[in-house]
């Protein structure tokens, strides 16, 4: 691989048209970090990944990769590769025809292409699979291959533009932890685009959240879950209520409001159950309190099972002033 370099955004900017899809953003991401930029459909996420890439045009602002301007670098000579959505292999060639592509079109000897395929084909254990044509593979086996044909032109960054959105369920989790896997054993940074909370979560060093071609918030996966800087974030992260109390704007994890079962206790807040959903090790409860509003909790099945109630009871909540984090 080349030298991981850092990646800095600065004012960076894309209009189509009147449309302003990124909205002079400015950013660091450190060598060596595996980022995810995390957003609504229409946020200015692939746009931004698309820039990088050379992909589109910048309207304004300037990308650095390490302490170059690469703005005006054709994509072969930015030190990136861009792994697609849809992989975007050649139907006609096998594997390792497809992963030593890049190496034909740059005129490099055919039993150096054929070695360096190999490489990469064994560093994404798809090196049993040379042969094959890519309507012979799983999608998984699909997305290894598209990965080493990205990998093979040694770049300082890979960019992965919703990599597991075409995967199964269980499919996806597993080759999330094969990207982080990969990830550190290469040691260049991986910006990832992505729509999906959990996959961020799971596989980020650094998320940046973007809404409206704007960033609104930055930090590792703990910081942006437990301390979200605004309602949209609360929101869009999950696991959140946001409740107002003397004019002011707070967030509350469901799963750090407790359900009381004792009446003793004075110290709650009544809510009417309106759907109750079994989401395997716990239940979630939404319902309404007459001083919050609509609120969600989190009850761990046992728990539900051992307490029953349905929709329409009327349940006791309360939680621990403390763990309210607030928001701007």
């Amino acid at each position: 691989m080349n030298k991981p370099e850092k990646l800095e955004f600065a004012a960076l900017t894309k209009k189509y048209g009147e449309t302003i899809a990124v909205d002079e953003i400015n950013l660091k991401i450190p060598s060596g970090t595996y980022c995810c930029f995390l957003g609504p459909s229409g946020c200015g996420k692939t746009s931004t990944l698309r820039m990088i890439a050379g992909h589109e045009d910048i309207s304004g602002g300037d990308i650095l990769l390490g302490s170059k301007i690469i703005n005006n670098f054709p994509p072969a000579k930015r030190g990136t590769a861009m792994m697609f959505q849809n992989y975007a292999l050649f139907p006609h060639l096998s594997c390792l025809d497809n992963v030593g592509f890049a190496l034909k079109m740059r005129g490099i000897k055919k039993i150096e292409r054929i070695n360096k395929s190999l490489e990469m084909l064994k560093l994404v254990q798809m090196d049993d699979f040379s042969d094959r044509f890519p309507d012979q593979l799983s999608g998984g086996q699909q997305q290894r291959v598209a990965l080493a044909r990205a990998l093979i032109t040694n770049p300082s960054i890979l960019l992965l533009d919703e990599p597991l959105s075409a995967l199964d369920p269980f499919l996806r989790i597993r080759m999330r932890s094969e990207l982080k896997i990969l990830q550190k054993k290469l040691g260049i940074s991986f910006i990832h685009v992505t729509h999906s909370q959990d996959e961020a979560m799971a596989l980020a060093d650094m998320i940046v959240v973007m809404n409206k071609g704007k960033i609104e918030q930055v930090g590792d996966p703990y910081e942006v879950f437990n301390k979200p800087k605004n309602e949209f974030i609360a929101n869009f992260v999950g696991g959140h209520n946001v409740i107002i109390k003397n004019n002011k704007h707070y967030s509350i994890r469901m799963d750090h409001i407790n359900v009381i079962f004792s009446k003793k206790n004075k110290n709650t807040h009544p809510m009417i159950v309106n759907e109750i959903e079994f989401q395997g090790q716990i239940v979630k409860i939404t319902g309404i309190t007459k001083d919050f509003g609509k609120l969600s909790v989190s009850l761990a099945d046992d728990i539900f099972l051992e307490n029953k109630f349905d929709v329409n009871d009327e349940i006791l909540i309360n939680w621990d002033k403390a763990k309210e984090n607030s928001l701007q």
